[in-house]
């Protein structure tokens, strides 16, 4: 790995590291933020995954986490959205390709060689992270939108490997919504059965294990009624007895804005998990 950029900030460490990943066979980039010691035991890790357009610097610049992460004693890792590199297949849409991967494992060219973030952010990071840096074995896993999506998958699909989830206007049904039908088609296929498995709604409606869920939703977000449809996931939680709390914020849009707002919040909830 390559250090790419330090800061210090809040008496830790804001770094940026490149590193060749065999699961995407390209060049990627994380961020990570390192709080200062508060104690001998090694610091849980909480992933951060942001949503379409992004990269592992969104979060990193503008939601203003490292000031309670580096209270709390957590580690931040930010990862980017999708692979990168010329030999990326892309989309010239800023749904689709770079920028966009989903955070799953296509099956479909020309995007199979690549776009395999779920099985980078499964496997091959969490082990760079603990092989290069000084974790505990605890994690919880949070994002936005497209990433309040891979959050909510990867808990949901990893029963027992975190310890809670929380999102910010998570795109919750993909596999009923038009981001998610324009991106499943073409990374996935057409066969919407296959899709289930990378749909939050179908894969707590058939989850054993639960966790503590957060999610939080602005009220006027652009967004709101045609791509995210949260109550859809609240439904399920209901139904289920699921422990999620979903707040609508009222006059909040879908920026990171929203984020730097409520930032503190999901920080202190999922504290409260990692630490217990």
């Amino acid at each position: 790995m390559e250090m790419v950029e330090e800061h210090r900030i809040f008496a830790g460490q804001q770094q940026r590291w490149r590193h060749t990943s065999s699961v995407l066979q390209c060049e990627m980039t994380f961020s990570i933020f390192i709080p200062p010691a508060r104690h001998d035991a090694p610091p849980p890790v909480l992933y951060w995954l942001s949503g379409l357009t992004c990269n592992d610097e969104n979060f990193t610049t503008k939601a203003g986490a490292q000031r309670v992460a580096a209270e709390l004693g957590i580690v931040l890792v930010m990862p980017d959205t999708s692979p990168r590199g010329d030999a990326v297949a892309d989309d010239d849409a800023y749904d689709l390709g770079k920028g966009a991967g989903f955070y799953l494992n296509a099956t479909r060219e020309p995007w199979a060689a690549h776009y395999r973030m779920y099985d980078y952010l499964r496997d091959e990071l969490p082990a760079l992270i603990r092989s290069h840096f000084t974790v505990g074995e605890r994690e919880s896993i949070f994002g936005h939108s497209m990433g309040g999506h891979g959050a909510l998958v990867m808990a949901l699909k990893n029963p027992g490997r975190f310890r809670s989830v929380s999102a910010f206007a998570p795109i919750v049904n993909p596999a009923a919504v038009p981001w998610g039908e324009k991106a499943f088609s073409a990374y996935l296929g057409d066969d919407r059965a296959v899709w289930q498995a990378w749909d939050s709604c179908a894969l707590m409606e058939n989850a054993d294990a639960m966790l503590p869920t957060l999610i939080d939703q602005g009220e006027s977000d652009n967004f709101l009624e045609g791509q995210l449809k949260p109550e859809r996931l609240a439904a399920v939680a209901k139904a289920k007895g699921w422990p999620l709390e979903l707040r609508m914020q009222p006059g909040y849009d879908h920026s990171y804005y929203f984020i730097a707002s409520f930032v503190e919040d999901h920080l202190r909830f999922h504290a409260q998990h990692l630490f217990s």
